[in-house]
């Protein structure tokens, strides 16, 4: 088996057709259908149905396919490993990024980072948190910062910080009446939140937040107008009037002048809290050395927020530095 079999199987399986796969590989068709047959005739085994509509992924291909993407990650990887010792980095962190976690604050981690050691080369990957899990298990990642606490053995959580709940609204909406504005007001309006799966830990605390202070009624009310998966999204739903986000405080600098403006909970503890999630077990001296400057950095929040809260809550069933970047 060579490089150029996983590779040609990774294009066909994602393009679920041979003649649009061998255009992406720059090859003729042929080739690449000898090398297709080639794999399965040394794994002894069918990779794909060929039919009419192109090219399916059998069970067997789609277990093989999770396979063939950690080998070429780990190539890359090696890849990048080596690039930061021609330029001069002595290490490489990966660290995963899930549920919209606050660009302020990792990019004042960050910042302490290329401070405090430039030559180390960091890697983030915007991910789900559910991709997270799984790679910082299979050891993918080094570390990864997400909102919710890791249930899964094997990893470790521990919360870091947390940021303040804020409704983000338009100019001249009713609620700016309120100096602090009370949860049974709020949620007489539309709301828009964070998408339940590409967001779920900011979704999953919410929801919890919301069922926690509402009685029954008021919650069977809550109206779900959107869920968005990018602040832009969201910065337009709130400005066109399609309801009021509830958003992290640490995004208020982002918002978009003064078409959107942003009021408190009249609620204690309405906070968002953002878990560091990494493998058990001894950490490396880089890593060891960055949860050090967390520490330094970011404001702790054990004693923040009551986390036997939120413990306690079951969600709301709610209708519906080197420092390089991929987005899975």
């Amino acid at each position: 088996m060579e490089l150029r079999h996983l590779r040609y199987f990774l294009a066909v399986a994602e393009e679920s057709n041979f003649t649009r796969a061998a255009a992406r590989l720059h090859i003729e068709q042929s080739p690449l259908s000898r090398a297709i047959k080639e794999l399965e005739s040394e794994l002894c085994i069918q990779l794909f149905e060929r039919n009419s509509r192109g090219a399916q992924l059998t069970w067997a291909g789609s277990v093989f396919l999770d396979s063939a993407k950690r080998i070429l990650a780990a190539l890359e990887q090696a890849r990048m490993d080596m690039r930061g010792v021609v330029l001069g980095f002595r290490g490489t962190l990966r660290i995963a990024v899930s549920d919209g976690i606050a660009p302020k604050r990792l990019a004042d981690l960050l910042a302490r980072c290329r401070q405090e050691e430039p030559e180390l080369s960091i890697r983030l990957f915007e991910v789900s948190y559910a991709q997270q899990v799984k790679g910082l298990l299979e050891r993918h990642y080094d570390l990864g910062f997400a909102r919710i606490d890791a249930a899964s053995s094997g990893l470790q959580a521990q919360p870091v910080w947390s940021d303040p709940l804020v409704a983000a609204m338009p100019a001249r909406h009713p609620l700016l009446s309120h100096r602090g504005i009370p949860l049974q007001e709020l949620v007489r309006y539309p709301l828009i939140l964070s998408h339940s799966e590409v967001h779920e830990g900011q979704f999953q605390q919410i929801s919890r937040l919301l069922r926690s202070y509402l009685n029954e009624e008021e919650v069977a009310r809550i109206n779900i107008a959107e869920q968005y998966i990018s602040r832009d999204t969201m910065q337009a739903l709130v400005t066109a009037g399609y309801g009021v986000a509830l958003v992290s405080a640490t995004e208020h600098s982002d918002l978009a002048g003064g078409e959107i403006v942003t009021r408190p909970l009249s609620l204690p503890y309405a906070e968002l809290t953002t878990y560091l999630l990494r493998p058990t077990g001894e950490p490396s001296a880089h890593l060891s050395r960055f949860l050090g400057w967390i520490e330094q950095t970011c404001q702790r929040t054990e004693n923040a927020s009551p986390q036997g809260l939120f413990d306690s809550l079951r969600p709301i069933d709610l209708p519906q530095t080197n420092v390089s970047l991929s987005v899975l």
